[in-house]
């Protein structure tokens, strides 16, 4: 409920519709029956005009509370819908990227959508009818009792015993909606895995593999869905039984009546029709209860997202006064992914000054795309602090935070839209001249101008139609659109052959021009442009220094240099030996 928001006066209308509407419609098949009753007995056309015009002036405002009815019902529940799936992108922007990397992207997309499409089964088919069901039988029941007290007591305990059936199950309906949800889940992360990894499947002959997981997700899926539907088919047996056992129980108790002289012979088809109608809404309900099992598994899943505390946070709502100087500094830093893992960093320090750029240099696992993360405010470090221009960052908003600096990533995400907003997205409001003035900085201009629309080529989803290289000076382009003092470099050419590396050194120096940098790398040529080296090992600050300073103080940055070397010259050096030179 608490997701239906502002909309619960829309709700409001479409439940005073719904009891409008059941009441008129009772009232209809009573005068009906009626009709046919006194028709039956007798009566003339004359006696019978009244209660005719009477049924007629019933259908207009009938059909005009059926259409409120659904209407306001389905306008609340859409409208909740775009509401909650905003919620949903909003706890997806603020739990990233910590929360993010410990999720499938499949099951996260089927919370955003198909989780947020059950909850309109309660919105739009749930509440108004529960409403009802909550009033008009007992409406009902009252008109009954007027007919004869014994009518209203056979039809009570009825009524109970058909909206009780629901509850029989509801432990094995929680488990089976939680297990359908799950396996929907599973089977919308493997699938989305699947597709996004077809090129390395075929290459490496492992589609049967893969095949015979889906083939596993997808029988997992049909056991749910059988017995979710063999526990929805018990309850329609219950409920039509219970409802059939109800209404012969009038029907026998109002033909004694009749034969006693206690009810009007008229009245009874009268009495008959009221009891199967008293019996709608709650039937209606109950039909519609067999599915709340997956929509409260759904809410589940979106009030958990929903609920879950950021990694960050904001701790103020204005940045420091004045002008940031784009001075970055680390001090006594460290920082553990989670409690029970050792720390990623221990007493990192290390600063960056104005316009100058730092390459962070280590082996893999390190710790230097940590300290990239720290400095962004991916997350908050546990000891220690980061400062931008003398402010620790959590001083700072997150999205203030974020326009004093860009990221180019290794691996650079494009969306599947035109190569001209995939570079804009650095910046919304650049004109196209912006845009092309960013790809020419970035050593991209050329190659887009030869693509077949240009600027206006779609990059295919993932960039799949761009080459590593291409997508790196993309990356670059948006970053000098950005325009943010700082940037931060993690691994741009690691993945790049000779002739993209060069091109995209070239758009990198370009970037770093007049920025406070902070570069981390593998790559030799990467390394020696920086104007100082910090060398990461095990989580700590080794030694730093510019390339010549460490090179000749022999330390832990010549060692790493070695072992880059030993991998390149190696294989070299067995064939040469082989070769006899």
């Amino acid at each position: 409920m608490p997701l239906l928001g502002e909309h619960r006066n829309l709700i409001a209308v479409a439940y005073l519709a719904g009891v409008l509407h059941q009441l008129l419609l009772i009232a209809s098949a009573g005068v009906g029956a009626y009709v046919v009753a006194r028709a039956a007995a007798g009566a003339s056309p004359g006696q019978l005009t009244g209660w005719l015009v009477l049924l007629g002036c019933l259908i207009v405002p009938l059909v005009v509370m059926n259409v409120a009815d659904n209407t306001f019902a389905h306008v609340a529940a859409f409208r909740a819908l775009a509401d909650i799936r905003a919620k949903v992108f909003t706890a997806f922007e603020r739990l990233s990227p910590g929360y993010m990397v410990e999720r499938r992207s499949g099951d996260l997309g089927a919370a955003a959508v198909s989780d947020v499409e059950e909850i309109e089964i309660f919105f739009a088919h749930t509440l108004s009818p529960l409403a009802v069901a909550s009033t008009v039988p007992v409406a009902t029941t009252v008109v009954l009792a007027s007919f004869h007290w014994s009518l209203a007591c056979a039809l009570l305990p009825v009524l109970l015993l058909l909206a009780s059936v629901p509850a029989w199950l509801r432990h094995r309906a929680e488990l089976h909606g939680r297990e359908l949800r799950d396996s929907l889940g599973r089977m919308s992360a493997d699938s989305t895995d699947t597709f996004q990894g077809l090129r390395e499947l075929v290459n490496f002959g492992a589609h049967s593999q893969r095949l015979g997981l889906l083939r596993q997700q997808s029988v997992r899926l049909a056991k749910a869905k059988t017995a979710h539907g063999r526990r929805g088919g018990i309850e329609y047996a219950a409920t039509d039984t219970i409802a059939l056992v109800g209404i012969l129980v009038v029907l026998v108790l109002g033909a004694r009546l009749v034969v006693a002289g206690e009810l009007d012979r008229s009245v009874y088809p009268v009495a008959v029709v009221l009891a199967a109608m008293a019996m709608a809404p709650v039937l209606k309900v109950t039909e519609v209860a067999r599915e709340l099992s997956v929509v409260a598994s759904a809410a589940e899943r979106i009030n958990v997202l929903l609920d879950e505390p950021a990694p960050v946070s904001d701790l103020v709502t204005r940045p420091p006064a004045g002008s940031i100087e784009p001075h970055v500094q680390f001090d006594g830093v460290t920082f553990a992914y989670r409690s029970d893992l050792s720390p990623a960093v221990r007493d990192v320090s290390f600063e960056i000054h104005p316009g100058e750029t730092v390459a962070l240099v280590g082996h893999s696992g390190a710790g230097k795309s940590t300290c990239a993360n720290l400095l962004l405010r991916f997350w908050d470090v546990t000891a220690g602090s980061v400062t931008v221009g003398g402010h620790d960052v959590r001083d700072f908003p997150q999205e203030d935070l974020r326009q004093l600096m860009t990221l180019v990533p290794q691996n650079t995400f494009l969306f599947n839209t035109t190569i001209r907003d995939n570079i804009r997205l650095g910046r919304a409001d650049a004109s196209d001249e912006e845009v092309e003035a960013a790809a020419r900085d970035a050593q991209a201009h050329e190659f887009i101008s030869g693509l077949p629309d240009g600027y206006d080529t779609v990059a295919g989803e993932l960039g799949a139609l761009m080459s590593g290289g291409q997508r790196q000076r993309i990356a670059i382009a948006r970053a000098l659109l950005k325009d943010a003092p700082i940037l931060v470099m993690d691994e741009a050419v690691s993945n790049l052959d000779a002739a993209s590396e060069h091109a995209v050194a070239r758009a990198m120096e370009e970037a770093r021009h007049g920025r406070t940098t902070l570069v981390i790398a593998h790559r030799l040529s990467t390394i020696r442009t920086a104007d100082r080296i910090v060398v990461i090992s095990e989580g700590r600050v080794a030694e730093s220094g510019t390339h010549e300073e460490l090179l000749a103080a022999g330390g832990a940055y010549v060692e790493l240099l070695a072992s880059q070397l030993d991998g390149i010259l190696d294989p070299d050096s067995r064939t040469a030996s082989r070769s006899g030179h």
